[in-house]
């Protein structure tokens, strides 16, 4: 099991249990409990949990945007169903994109099934399903299954996009802020996330309003490097309005 998968997996083991301690989660994972300390350390920096004398609990609800797919698809479904149809209006027939893997971009993906010969790459095989019986010509990346999340990555994924360059990319983060601009939790996700970035000609970031004002420990990209912002309107944007050359808020109860 890779570092980011077990630190995805210690989140949901602790949303579950409420609580646990080194030599618990050590045994639940089949590691040595300095493997756990690491783990923890990298959590605790990524402001996910609070260690304690006894153990380690969780730190907020915040970390919800990190646990498994099938959880995260279903929280602020509205936002994120408005947020892939909104995007979908950016999409011409015949274009070349890239999707980012994410609960996000996947209702992006189910809203440009009916257009028309487009190429899609994409590191998420869940996207990839759903985009199976269109007409499009689909991409996979290749690379290691995170199987809690349905993402593809690694150095195949990445090397894999440095060979497309593609008019628009769709991404999806856990944290963005004005400042700090697109962030993450965990580093093994970085490197596709910047290829992504850096191969399109247009990039959209696709969004909910929860993960605005958030700062996680590794950076991805600056926020001048986003064309689009596509979020929520249940959150103040003019930091975002000042520094995006465009962003689009959607009132997820229009979607309802």
């Amino acid at each position: 099991m890779l570092p980011a998968e077990r630190e995805q997996n210690i989140i949901s083991y602790l949303k579950k249990h409420k609580t646990a301690t080194v030599h618990t989660l050590a045994a639940e994972f089949n590691v040595h409990d300095a493997t756990i300390r690491r783990d923890l350390i990298k959590l605790e920096q990524y402001n996910q949990i609070r260690r304690t004398h006894g153990g380690v609990v969780l730190n907020s609800t915040d970390v919800s945007s990190e646990l498994n797919f099938d959880d995260r698809e279903t929280t602020n479904y509205y936002e994120k169903l408005g947020i892939g149809q909104k995007a979908a209006e950016f999409v011409n027939d015949g274009d070349t994109l890239i999707i980012d893997s994410g609960s996000t971009t996947l209702q992006f993906a189910r809203a440009i099934v009916h257009k028309q010969n487009l190429t899609v790459i994409t590191n998420d095989i869940h996207i990839a399903s759903v985009l199976r019986s269109t007409n499009h010509r689909v991409i996979v990346t290749g690379g290691v299954l995170y199987h809690n999340n349905y993402v593809l990555n690694g150095f195949i994924t990445t090397q894999t996009l440095q060979s497309f360059n593609s008019m628009k990319a769709f991404i999806a983060t856990p944290a963005l802020d004005a400042v700090k601009g697109m962030t993450h939790y965990s580093e093994e996700f970085i490197a596709a996330k910047r290829q992504m970035v850096e191969q399109a000609h247009e990039v959209y970031l696709l969004t909910d309003s929860t993960k605005l004002d958030k700062v996680a420990f590794y950076q991805v990209s600056p926020i001048e490097k986003i064309d689009t912002l596509i979020t929520d309107n249940q959150h103040d944007l003019s930091a975002y309005r000042e520094v995006c050359s465009n962003v689009v808020a959607i009132d997820p109860k229009d979607y309802e």
